[in-house]
């Protein structure tokens, strides 16, 4: 059997050394798991010695989730900074970035405070003879700019500190997601290590950390172009990035763009295409299109989904986006719609000529059960935005479609049992209106 382009390979009898050598990796396997729990149970996190045995158990064995809560453990008891409380770095100016200090200690304390509120220069006071009185304020303000600088240069270093740290440890992870690019403890780290750049360094460096992490959602894509786990990643640092704590801008037309090419490089990406549906209304907007560019938007759409299935009339994925557009034409109004002013006119046009070519494309592919079930809601479509309309044969009934379809797929009967009843309950509705 295939699996994404990834051939199974068959499993052969072990001999009696391998099967000594596969005792041998669990006894240490067992021994390394048994330190960890040890060390843990005794608050030991910040100790160096329990975060490399972490490392360790993580190359083998990255499913172990505990192992990955016992690392962040580590990180957060000594390797990281201890971000003052109630600051958030990342969502304001680098100028009034909070101290990220490393002890609790008073005095580290009274630092951090200093750098988060820099003192106001002080105003002199006039004593009982009328003179300014200022000796002690000078004072004052030469010790708080003092304090400002060391509290100034302690930041600085944390930041380079949590940056290197960071930065390593999204390097330690890459080879683990090559090796296996669809577990879901590696993927939950590798967020919660960018949320801690948010958290703890400049909005530039955070925002550079978050940009370079697009390169290894491509990267894993240009693996496995279906990988539902990167594509559900590389989702989420877009609508990161495009927060105010970040980049604080749109990536809609970026993206629109890049499932383009993704698509021209695998026609059955689905994936691709469902990003491609979920992006279109926010481009369109952004766009400020009228009704003319939305038009022209949708013909473009048609013309490249229509190009597709005339090379891959199989694939179930061109099918769901070509019923995802004709749902924008034909769609109740009042929602969200790529076409949201088309005349009942327009909308009648746009589904025969789309019914027209599937027709067409059925001569050559007689057996493929999609195109039938998209004559199928196209038709019905078409008799609920005419109701009066008389039919001028068979073919305009949606129920000739579902008979085609209940002889291709009979172990679906039951579906085509509701798919029938919802047919009449929408025409009956229909024909009350």
């Amino acid at each position: 059997m295939d699996n994404h382009g990834i051939a199974r390979v068959p499993r052969t009898a072990r001999t009696e050394e391998q099967r000594r050598q596969d005792l041998d990796k669990i006894r240490k396997y067992r021994e390394l798991e048994d330190a960890i729990r040890d060390k843990a149970a005794h608050d030991s996190y910040h100790d160096p010695a329990l975060f490399a045995l972490t490392s360790k158990l993580l190359r083998l064995n990255p499913e172990y989730y505990t192992t990955w809560n016992v690392r962040r453990r580590c990180l957060t008891s000594g390797l990281l900074s201890r971000p003052s409380a109630g600051s958030w770095p990342s969502t304001v100016s680098p100028s009034s970035l909070p101290s990220v200090t490393t002890s609790r200690s008073p005095a580290a304390c009274s630092s951090s405070s200093s750098a988060a509120n820099p003192p106001s220069p002080p105003s002199p006071t006039t004593g009982k003879s009328g003179t300014t009185v200022d000796g002690d304020d000078d004072n004052d303000a030469q010790s708080a700019a003092a304090n400002s600088q060391k509290s100034q240069s302690s930041d600085t270093k944390n930041i380079q500190s949590d940056t290197d740290v960071l930065q390593s440890e999204l390097v330690f992870i890459i080879p683990l997601l090559l090796e296996f690019p669809k577990c879901y403890w590696i993927w939950k780290y590798r967020k919660w290590l960018l949320e801690q750049a948010i958290l703890r360094l400049p909005r530039p460096v955070a925002s550079s950390v978050w940009e370079a992490e697009l390169a290894l959602a491509v990267k894993m894509l240009v693996k496995d172009r279906r990988n539902f786990h990167a594509w559900g990643y590389r989702r989420y640092l877009v609508a990161r990035l495009e927060s105010p704590a970040l980049l604080g801008r749109s990536l809609a037309e970026d993206e629109f763009a890049y499932t383009t090419r993704m698509i021209k490089g695998d026609l059955s990406n689905f994936s691709a295409w469902h990003n491609r549906s979920r992006l279109m209304l926010r481009v369109l907007d952004e766009r400020r299109a009228d009704d003319k560019a939305r038009v022209a938007f949708l013909e473009t759409e048609l013309d490249l989904v229509q190009e597709a299935l005339n090379v891959g009339p199989e694939d179930q994925s061109l099918w769901y986006y070509h019923r995802y557009l004709m749902s924008q034409v034909a769609g109740p109004h009042g929602r969200p719609s790529v076409t949201p002013n088309l005349t009942a006119e327009q909308k009648v046009s746009y589904l025969k000529r789309e019914v027209e070519f599937i027709k067409d494309l059925l001569q050559d592919f007689p057996n493929i059960k999609w195109p039938y079930e998209a004559l199928l809601e196209y038709t019905l479509a078409l008799r609920k935005l005419q109701p009066d309309a008389e039919a001028e044969g068979e073919e305009d009934d949606p129920k000739f479609w579902l008979a085609k379809l209940r002889k291709l797929d009979a172990m679906q009967t039951g579906r085509w049992n509701d798919v029938e009843r919802d047919i009449e309950r929408q025409l009956v509705a229909c024909s009350n209106e």
